[in-house]
């Protein structure tokens, strides 16, 4: 009888054993079912070859380093991967920062980057981290998305209106200044290939959506130049003819130094970020088309493991890719292997038809990559944004045009302590501390829907009876140090009621701390009720207990207005 895989969570293993492993050795794996992965996998991996290509030249490599990423790093993703159905490769969410790494430090630079990323990746998900990355807030993703589609676009105008420019500048607003003062070096016969090939992507989308547009139209165009004559800039003109083969497993020579394994940490930590958001969210968008789940934490080591290999073999960063994951579902892959078979397709490809692959216009490409980044801007939901609270616009905003003005690096940065920024506010403005009074209903003595609740009657002279409503951080801690300010004379006794907190920080222990100092002071006992879960283990483990006493902290109000009576009838 066969195990279900619910059977092996209990173990640490499984969420850490490949699927790879699990269909072919764990699962019956059929000749039906390699059939379906032959067929879905030759068909990414002819998808994936002009996308290759394109996040190659767009982010300032040779267009074989992107063949050699998707070769290398989507086999390893397929091989190590928590999901079914993943395809790694290089994707538009690397452009900005692998070109923003060239430009600054060269290609040996990306290669220390990305060496520094892949071990982060693979610790997050030793470490089980995977499930964290859920915890990203929306508009903040959604707006460093849209920064990349701008900037992508932004980038292949030059290409796509084969445009004379020597050396194109890094930042957006240069790039723009001096690709309008080219504007007059336009080639008519380049932007009509560049516009041919688009309208082509956009006839073969709309009436034929079951085919794969990008390499249709890139074969198409490629044909019509080759047998017109056509005089545009191809891969070959610019890069030389695409090898053969894969380059032997090596590193770059250079010279490592502190100064430049410091200056490259933050892209690093992008390059991870990134890298483990678009994998991640690839693979619950496949969880979502078939019915499966992924493994987080093995899919991130597989990231890692990916990005390793990549590396070593000349190629650039990588990640899981959506839209070639969904196209492996949709073309009936039933497990990693689909996966493994794009990467040696793509290698066959370049094996057998390199000389071809040479003769693509740049304009083509170019015009790939438009559509590209029009279907990253999602501009549908960044408009939809625009209507949501302040702090998540905010956030939106500040992602975009930080991502698009200045650098994705810092956009990630500012655009995670913004969110948490946002984040803390709003958890403050869910707790409060109020009198009694505004909380009863005192005509009955209860409040008709807590029958816990008490009554200013209830309530001896000399006794003030306050409550904490919500989680109790550093917001509500705030205002608990000016409450006894407005109280004079200070009362015998101070009830503070945590009936309704779920949760309490370091800053609302240290509050707490503060105003029982504040309350010897005074000569006001404090006496705490209702304090129970996370807030009583919390106390305990702070030392608040034996500070405040354990007979001033009591789990309901009863015994906190009696231990009240005997404090005042005692005259303390």
């Amino acid at each position: 009888m066969q195990s279900h895989p619910a059977a092996h969570r209990k173990f640490s293993w499984y969420d850490f054993l490949p699927k790879s492993i699990f269909c072919c050795f764990l699962e019956k794996y059929t000749l039906k079912t390699f059939k379906a992965d032959l067929w879905a996998g030759i068909t990414v991996g002819i998808v994936a070859l002009p996308l290759a290509m394109a996040f190659a030249i767009a982010s300032g490599v040779a267009p074989e380093q992107g063949l050699f990423t998707a070769i290398v790093a989507g086999f390893l993703i397929s091989l190590f991967g928590g999901s079914r159905v993943q395809i790694g490769g290089p994707t538009g969410a690397f452009v900005v920062i692998v070109y923003g790494i060239i430009q600054r430090q060269g290609y040996h630079g990306l290669v220390l980057a990305t060496l520094m990323a892949a071990l982060i990746l693979i610790l997050m998900g030793a470490c089980r981290l995977g499930t964290l990355i859920k915890y990203i807030p929306y508009p903040l993703v959604t707006g460093f998305t849209t920064g990349i589609a701008v900037i992508i676009f932004s980038s292949q105008v030059k290409d796509l209106l084969g445009l004379h420019i020597d050396n194109l500048p890094a930042d957006f607003l240069g790039k723009w200044q001096v690709m309008m003062a080219a504007l007059p070096s336009w080639h008519p016969s380049t932007f009509c290939v560049g516009l041919g090939t688009l309208l082509g992507i956009i006839a073969l989308r709309k009436y034929f959506p079951a085919l794969p547009w990008g390499i249709f139209s890139i074969a198409g165009v490629t044909l019509v130049c080759w047998i017109f004559s056509v005089p545009v800039e191809t891969v070959g003109d610019r890069f030389g003819e695409i090898p053969r083969v894969l380059p032997a497993p090596a590193l770059p020579s250079f010279q490592l130094s502190v100064d430049l394994f410091r200056s490259l940490i933050p892209d690093a930590i992008t390059i991870a970020f990134l890298a483990g958001i678009e994998s991640l969210l690839s693979a619950v968008i496949a969880d979502g088309m078939t019915g499966r789940r992924h493994k987080s934490n093995c899919e991130l080591i597989a990231q890692g493991i990916g990005n390793l290999g990549s590396v070593f073999f000349g190629g650039i960063p990588a990640t899981g890719a959506i839209a070639r994951t969904a196209t492996n579902i949709k073309t009936g892959a039933k497990t990693p292997v689909a996966g493994m078979i794009h990467s040696l397709v793509l290698f066959l490809l370049i094996f057998c038809f390199a000389p071809l692959v040479s003769q693509i216009p740049l304009t083509a490409l170019a015009a790939v990559l438009v559509v590209i980044a029009w279907n990253m801007s999602e501009h549908d939901h960044f408009r939809h944004l625009l209507k949501a609270p302040l702090g998540d616009i905010a956030v939106l905003l500040s992602a975009f045009l930080l991502t698009v003005l200045v650098d994705i690096t810092i956009a990630v940065e500012v655009g995670m302590i913004l969110a948490a920024f946002v984040f803390m506010k709003r958890m403050s403005d869910m707790g409060n501390v109020a009198p009694l009074m505004k909380f009863v209903d005192e005509s009955s003595g209860k409040d008709r829907q807590d029958p816990d609740a008490i009554s200013n009657k209830c309530v001896p002279k000399d006794v003030e009876v306050y409550e904490v409503t919500g989680p109790f951080f550093f917001g509500v801690a705030d205002s608990l140090k000016d409450i006894l300010h407005g109280i004079e004379p200070p009362p015998k006794v101070f009830i503070l009621r945590m009936r309704k907190v779920p949760v309490i920080d370091a800053s609302g222990l240290h509050a707490l701390e503060e105003f029982y100092e504040k309350c010897r002071r005074d000569k006001t006992v404090l006496v705490l009720s209702g304090v129970k879960g996370q807030p009583a283990k919390a106390m305990q483990k702070y030392g608040l207990d034996k500070l405040i006493g354990k007979e001033n902290i009591h789990p309901h109000i009863d015994p906190a207005l009696e231990r009240a009576l005997q404090i005042i009838n005692l005259n303390i």
